[in-house]
């Protein structure tokens, strides 16, 4: 089997003024492609400091972080830059556009910081656009767009590298219950379509979206648990259920004048 990221013994350590914070203490896991693992944990229990590893974004303590075939737990901050623009695909929960730039521009970021943006490129940040459901908003700017139309964007920027795997941050924390079920279920589809896909978040409901939930807590890999496919298929049908307004909040939606005699 092939594995877009597979974690062996990941330990990372901080100190703080004179105390040593272990904040992961020996993890190990395997990501296969086409996987879908949801990653939660209360606070403090190392999934931060988990996603930073994964990202390229800091280097553990000790322990192995394989990326494809790589080892890159111990790369300088070069190499890690190099494998963060070419291999990993992120999504924020704040988008983390730039607000200057259009929908296309937005999606052309990396390429343009590896000075490889040509016709063919931009050709397919427009194809990318218009997969996300942006094809009628390509010269719009950030401020332009919802929230969950920024997302689009954002995930079609993590797809322009064609990355070993999308790293998703509480990608739905800033969006409301129908386009977080909207974002959701393009997470599906590009699962689907064989895209590995790591999401870190605190939501029990999107969790339950994933194939695979890994919980962390004080530092050790406290559970890895299939969720059951037709729990999967539940949740998302349950997502798309329209909301059932209570008599509370319709007596709030009538009109308080009061009516001509």
């Amino acid at each position: 089997m092939i594995h877009a990221c597979s974690i062996r013994n990941l330990k990372k350590e901080y100190v703080l003024k004179s105390e040593t914070v272990r904040a992961l203490r020996g993890v190990s896991f395997d990501v296969p492609e086409g996987d879908y693992v949801a990653i939660m944990g209360p606070s403090g229990s190392g999934k931060s400091t988990l996603l930073n590893l994964l990202g390229c974004l800091d280097k553990p303590s000790s322990g192995e972080l394989l990326l494809g075939k790589d080892n890159v737990a111990h790369m300088s901050d070069n190499q890690l830059a190099e494998i963060r623009s070419r291999r990993i695909g992120f999504v924020f929960q704040s988008y983390n556009l730039i607000q200057q730039l259009t929908v296309v521009e937005n999606i052309e970021v990396p390429l343009y910081y590896q000075g490889r943006l040509g016709a063919k490129e931009r050709k397919r940040c427009i194809e990318l656009a218009e997969r996300v459901g942006l094809g009628e908003r390509l010269t719009h700017r950030p401020t332009q767009l919802s929230g969950g139309q920024q997302q689009r964007v954002a995930i079609a920027r993590s797809l322009v590298n064609d990355p070993y795997f999308i790293l998703a941050d509480e990608a739905t924390g800033n969006l409301d219950s129908k386009t977080t079920a909207e974002i959701l279920a393009l997470f599906d589809e590009l699962n689907d379509e064989g895209r590995t896909i790591i999401m870190v978040t605190h939501e029990d409901d999107v969790a339950a979206r994933a194939k695979r939930v890994v919980r962390l807590r004080d530092g050790l890999l406290q559970s890895d648990v299939m969720n059951d496919p037709l729990a999967r298929k539940a949740a998302a049908a349950h997502a798309l259920d329209p909301v059932v307004e209570t008599a509370d909040e319709q007596a709030m939606h009538q009109p308080t004048t009061a009516p001509a005699n």
